[in-house]
């Protein structure tokens, strides 16, 4: 059951009653909010055996509904960046050295559909599309076979290249509402109890993804332990690695665990620069704000805000640690080694929060 999104569903069958759904499509928007499961469900819809797609209400019943939610309808192609890659394979959207433009995404959307009705293909994870990848896309995004839909996910416009972006039609999805993520965390069975799903709905600032990631105790925990780190002027940076490493080994053997949980660590530690910088411009007296905005199940984090406000030197410092944070996010992306990764990512907070520039 899709949930959210209605004024995107509108506008989707809108297009679909006057046949003028475009052939290329960037969704952008956060993670977890449901970019993939709103693809994956136009493409139920357009494929549907039994009812017409300008309803925009696939049955989820026929073989072909029950086809596409299996990734095995022969008119819909997934591609997305394998866990141990820093980007999508060029071979995945043109074929290997040997069969180039013969296999592949774009060779696989070019053939007449199986069903006679459309072909989909979807790229997630688009976001990691290096620029061989994305030139690769660059004449059937331009130029999309008959009806055929090619649907690009990412977390932002500013991430695609210009290429991408000027040849796509853009769609934006927001944040979910708090009351449809804790539906979900309940019917996905990721919380216990109402009151549970509607706590971690709330810290899931919209995502589904983050919010069934804080139905796990451990993470309220560590996040605790976190911002008792990060707001001390001083603090001991081989204790601090260590708490961070130990939770990232958590997650288990795989590499691809261990990059999402350090990915979550260091976007744990964005949050929080993100609430100093908002407290800080929300209030002469920070202090004030902060506890005011603390007050329940928050009081800790609130407390770590004001103890932090106390000694930075002002935003331009905390506006440093958030461009540190995002750094880190990227060196994580292109898979840099873990321990390395923490000791610098800590020593350059440090600084940049005391100084307001990376420690040299």
């Amino acid at each position: 059951m899709l949930r959210g999104h209605e004024t995107i569903r509108e506008q989707f069958r809108r297009l679909l009653a006057r046949d003028r759904l475009g052939g290329s499509l960037l969704f952008v928007g956060p993670s977890g909010i449901g970019k993939r499961q709103f693809a994956m469900f136009l493409a139920q819809a357009v494929l549907c055996e039994r009812r017409p797609e300008e309803r925009l209400d696939p049955c989820g019943e026929c073989p072909s509904c029950r086809q596409v939610l299996a990734g095995t309808h022969p008119d819909v192609d997934l591609v997305s960046r394998p866990a141990d890659k820093a980007f999508i394979p060029v071979e995945t959207l043109i074929g290997d050295k040997e069969h180039r433009m013969r296999a592949g995404l774009c060779y696989n959307i070019s053939l007449r559909p199986y069903s006679g009705r459309r072909k989909v293909a979807i790229i997630d994870d688009a976001d990691y599309l290096n620029k061989e990848g994305a030139n690769c896309l660059l004449k059937t995004l331009e130029e999309p076979p008959p009806r055929s839909v090619l649907i690009l996910l990412g977390t932002s416009e500013q991430r695609q290249l210009p290429t991408i972006r000027s040849r796509c039609q853009i769609v934006r999805f927001a944040p979910l509402a708090t009351a449809d993520v804790a539906a979900i965390l309940l019917d996905m069975g990721a919380a216990a109890s109402g009151d549970e799903a509607q706590r971690a709905a709330e810290l899931g600032q919209g995502s589904v993804e983050r919010a069934a990631a804080w139905c796990d105790p451990a993470l309220v925990e560590f996040r605790g332990l976190l911002v008792d780190t990060l707001c001390q002027r001083e603090f001991d940076h081989a204790e601090a690695a260590r708490l961070v490493s130990q939770f990232v080994d958590q997650a288990g053997k795989e590499a691809a665990a261990k990059r999402n949980r350090l990915r979550l660590v260091v976007s744990l530690a964005e949050e929080f620069y993100r609430r100093l910088l908002r407290t800080c411009y929300a209030s002469a007296d920070s202090g004030e704000a902060a506890e005011a905005e603390g007050r329940g199940s928050e009081a800790a984090l609130a407390r770590a805000t004001l103890a932090a406000l106390r000694w930075i030197p002002g935003d331009e410092a905390i506006t440093a640690c958030l461009d540190l944070c995002l750094d880190c996010l990227s060196h994580i992306d292109a898979n840099a080694n873990q321990a390395t990764l923490i000791d610098w990512w800590l020593d350059e907070l440090a600084a940049a929060a005391r100084t307001g520039r990376a420690a040299v």
